[in-house]
C-alpha cells in the first residue's frame, strides 16, 4: 500500500481528508498559482491540481499524492480570497441574489507508477437576496477572509444561501471526497476496507 500525501497546507482540506480515516502526511507544494492568459477556470484548477500533486513526486517517490485547487466564478470573473473585511463585504454584495460557481480540480498521482487521475468538480451556490446589514454582520461574525467567495459553508455561511447544487458538499470546502474515493479505489485503497 502506497502512503498518502496531501499536497496542501489548507486546514480545511486536511480536515476533509481526515474524514476518510486513512493515514496521510501533509506537504506544501511549491507551485505558482497565477492563471495563464485566457485560461478558463476549469483549465486553471486542473492544471494547478496536477502541478501540486506532481511537484512532490521527487520528494515522495512511492506515494499516492493528492493535489487540489479551487476557484470561484462570479459574473464570469474568477474571484479570489478577500483577505480583508471590506473585500469580503464587496464580494458578498456582488453575490447576493446571484450564483457563484465553484470549480475544484482534483488530481491523484501515483509517483511510483506515474499514473495520474484527474477530475474537475463543479458546484453552484445560489445566494439569497441579502441586505447589506446581513452581509456585514456575517463577515464580522465569521471572518471568512481566507475563503474563496467570502463564506464558510460549513459554518454560518449556510444562512447566506437559497440553494446548493453539486454532487458532493465537500467540494465546496475544497476537496471532493466522492471523486477522491473513486480515484483511491482505482489504486486499491478503499476507505471502507
Amino acid at each position: 500500500m502506497l502512503p498518502l500525501v496531501l499536497a496542501s497546507t489548507s486546514p480545511f482540506r486536511q480536515s476533509l481528508l481526515a474524514k476518510l480515516g486513512l493515514p496521510f502526511i501533509v506537504a506544501a507544494p511549491d507551485v505558482d498559482e497565477m492563471p495563464l492568459p485566457g485560461e478558463s477556470a476549469r483549465r486553471l484548477v486542473m492544471r494547478l491540481a496536477t502541478a501540486k500533486a506532481q511537484a512532490l513526486a521527487q520528494r515522495y517517490p512511492a506515494h499516492l499524492i493528492i493535489g487540489s485547487d479551487q476557484v470561484c466564478v462570479l459574473n464570469g470573473q474568477i474571484t479570489g480570497k478577500p483577505h480583508t473585511e471590506e473585500n469580503a463585504v464587496a464580494q458578498l454584495m456582488q453575490a447576493r441574489g446571484n450564483i457563484i460557481s465553484f470549480y475544484t480540480g482534483l488530481a491523484l498521482y501515483n509517483s511510483h507508477s506515474g499514473e495520474l487521475q484527474t477530475q474537475c468538480e463543479p458546484f453552484d451556490v445560489h445566494f439569497r437576496h441579502l441586505t447589506e446589514q446581513e452581509i456585514r454582520h456575517y463577515v464580522q461574525k465569521e471572518k471568512p477572509l481566507q475563503c474563496a467567495g467570502s463564506f464558510k459553508s460549513e459554518g454560518l455561511g449556510i444562512a447566506l444561501f437559497e440553494r446548493l447544487d453539486g454532487r458532493d458538499p465537500n467540494t465546496l470546502v475544497g476537496l471532493p471526497l466522492i471523486a477522491l474515493c473513486e480515484m483511491l479505489r482505482n489504486e486499491g485503497r478503499n476507505p471502507l476496507e
